[in-house]
């Protein structure tokens, strides 16, 4: 009998926050012997290039694809960036830190997130827009050619490797830039907005194998600046520059379908996630981005 073909998967932003999770998942041996991984970065191809990605493709003709490369962008976007991260957004599977529509009810559902799919071209929810965009596209070209792709719209997601600048990063890594430099320059630490709005986080080496944190564990950015705090073990005055917006209060995830998949879904404790990645931080701060 002949052996079956070996899987080969491509993974695109291969050195980024997600794709470096997988690696190291697939390392530690969650990787099958039927598969080969291939992780490829920006400097591999430029993925905006038409003839680049089809020259990666026919270099390594993966039979999968998980394709995380993006531009992580912190607010609106302006002349020198927005149209090279507007087009790798049309083409991403792993988007950026505002999946979730704003009129949608709360917690989201998978069915919600298109929802009110007009509203999100009016302001400057470029990303909600792209997500939407993306999921439609999905769709075309299941229903014209049946090609069966999956879009993964997480919450936030962090931990190893993520994107540490204060400026463009996300939530956690960016207090997590911010504690590390007060605790060095012994400064007090400023939190833009109130704290109050809350947030569900997603550890990056976790959710490769499916765990994460519930509804229940939805947290304050206050919160969330207590918890690097004690990870950090800052004792620096804490401080919130209520002159600056909170943003959207909520953008609550649902992960009832998922329970009803995995009713055996375990859940990983967010001080537990947070304090790994404020090591792997200060451990790494010379050659983490930021």
């Amino acid at each position: 009998m002949a052996e079956p073909k070996k899987k080969r998967i491509l993974v695109t932003g291969g050195s980024g926050l997600v794709g470096r999770a997988i690696e190291r998942v697939v390392v530690d041996g969650e990787g099958r012997s039927d598969e080969e991984w291939i992780f490829v970065s920006s400097k591999d191809a430029d993925l905006t290039d038409a003839a680049e990605t089809k020259a990666l493709f026919e270099k390594h003709k993966p039979t999968h694809v998980i394709h995380l490369a993006a531009l992580i962008h912190n607010g609106p976007p302006h002349s020198s960036n927005f149209g090279y991260s507007y087009a790798k957004r049309m083409i991403d599977v792993q988007n950026r830190h505002v999946p979730f529509p704003s009129p949608a009810e709360h917690p989201t559902l998978k069915n919600s997130v298109a929802c009110s799919f007009a509203h999100h071209f009016h302001g400057l929810q470029f990303s909600e827009a792209s997500n939407s965009s993306f999921i439609f596209s999905l769709r075309g070209y299941f229903e014209q050619y049946g090609c069966r792709f999956t879009a993964v719209i997480p919450t936030n997601v962090f931990g190893p490797h993520d994107n540490y600048n204060i400026e463009d990063g996300h939530v956690l890594p960016g207090l997590i830039h911010k504690v590390y430099l007060a605790k060095k320059n012994g400064t007090a630490l400023t939190v833009w907005g109130t704290g109050k709005p809350r947030r569900q986080f997603i550890y990056s080496l976790v959710i490769l194998t499916w765990h994460g944190f519930g509804e229940e564990d939805e947290v304050s950015i206050r919160e969330a600046a207590d918890s690097i705090v004690r990870a950090m073990d800052f004792k620096g005055e804490l401080l919130f520059d209520t002159t600056k917006s909170d943003g959207q209060f909520k953008k609550t995830a649902s992960n009832k379908k998922l329970k009803t998949y995995l009713p055996d879904f375990k859940f990983t404790p967010f001080e537990q996630a947070v304090k790994e990645t404020c090591d792997w931080f200060c451990a790494n701060y010379d050659i983490a981005r930021k």
